[in-house]
């Protein structure tokens, strides 16, 4: 007959293993996040290096006291905008988004999958939500628990849901989004004319270099490789400064491209497209003084986009229960009223 205290020890070291296999799981995945941040800012570390190069061997170097104004004001507007992009949080869905305890209770204990999607439809039914997954559900976010506003997506870098998410950038290591996508653009455009202004000015040198007539020392090699990095960098900006201006006139973003929004009647490249002008608003904002200077400016708060053909009677926030005052107060009933009005203008002036 077999001894029960036995069975209660190797039962309770079974336990202690699987507990201990469990444990050793979690160290290991916490210890891969880790390294996958400190990795996460190598390409930064590159970029900063090369600028800080740049910058040494220009000033100090070369010295070339002619442009040293001109450079400094470049220097200075590329470190802001880089700062700002990466550093700049990426924007998230507010708390209007977030599943109340009452709803994810109800949508957690339902084992149906129509049942769920019905749930998710009705709360969507007080949101500016417009658009739809591919299956034509409601767009919900299992990790973050939150209802998808339009242009929102989860970014698993970031670990978590992205207002007009465009990309995430190993760059600037963060997510280029709805908060600082006006920066990034800045960037690339501060970026492209540093290398331009580098490569100018530095370009006679280059040549006496080639003829041979520079002398030998440590500047001539700076001088080599000063308009090697300036000409390959530009180019490799270019193309990807063209691409994202083509992205802001069309109003989409860098995953919209690849995959339309999916709208109630289907997909369309072109659904949140309201014109050249009012696309650039949206990013840069109206007063045009503030276009260059890397603050945020942008239209909304990146919860719901003006919609192209769309009619004040399709409106969803003409529904009264849309935008209630929140428990802490944060929301005002007024804020409903400009975010219908904001819409209600860009549907009917519509700038083809």
């Amino acid at each position: 007959m077999p001894d029960p205290r036995s069975s209660l020890i190797s039962q309770s070291q079974e336990e202690q293993s699987s507990a201990d296999r469990v444990d050793l799981t979690m160290a290991l995945s916490r210890g891969l996040r880790c390294c996958q941040r400190v990795f996460s800012w190598i390409p930064v570390l590159i970029i900063t290096s090369v600028v800080l190069w740049s910058y040494y061997a220009y000033v100090f170097e070369l010295c070339l006291l002619a442009y040293l104004l001109v450079f400094h004001i470049c220097f200075v507007m590329f470190s802001w905008t880089y700062w700002k992009s990466i550093f700049t949080p990426p924007a998230s869905p507010c708390k209007k988004f977030q599943l109340s305890y009452s709803d994810k209770e109800r949508y957690e204990l339902e084992e149906r999958p129509d049942a769920q999607k019905q749930i998710l439809v009705d709360i969507a039914k007080k949101l500016p939500i417009s658009t739809r997954a591919q299956s034509g559900a409601i767009r919900f976010c299992d990790r973050c628990q939150v209802l998808k506003p339009d242009r929102c997506h989860h970014c698993s870098v970031c670990e978590t849901c992205v207002l007009k998410m465009d990309h995430h950038c190993p760059w600037v290591n963060n997510c280029v989004g709805f908060s600082n996508y006006k920066f990034f653009l800045l960037f690339l455009s501060y970026s492209m004319f540093y290398c331009v202004f580098i490569a100018a000015t530095v370009f006679q040198y280059f040549l006496r270099f080639w003829e041979g007539a520079l002398p030998n020392g440590p500047a001539k090699f700076h001088v080599l490789f000063l308009m090697f990095v300036s000409v390959m960098f530009f180019v490799s900006l270019l193309f990807l400064f063209g691409y994202h201006c083509w992205l802001v006139v069309k109003n989409r973003s860098t995953l919209e491209a690849f995959s339309a929004p999916v709208f109630v009647n289907g997909p369309d490249k072109n659904g949140f497209n309201v014109g050249m002008r009012r696309n650039l608003q949206q990013v840069f904002g109206e007063d045009r003084r503030l276009w260059l200077i890397p603050v945020f400016t942008g239209e909304g708060n990146g919860h719901f986009f003006p919609l192209k053909n769309h009619s004040e009677s399709q409106n969803p926030l003409l529904s009264t229960e849309m935008w209630e005052e929140s428990d802490d107060g944060s929301e005002e009933g007024s804020f409903g009223k400009r975010l219908f009005l904001l819409w209600g203008i860009s549907a009917t002036f519509e700038i083809v």
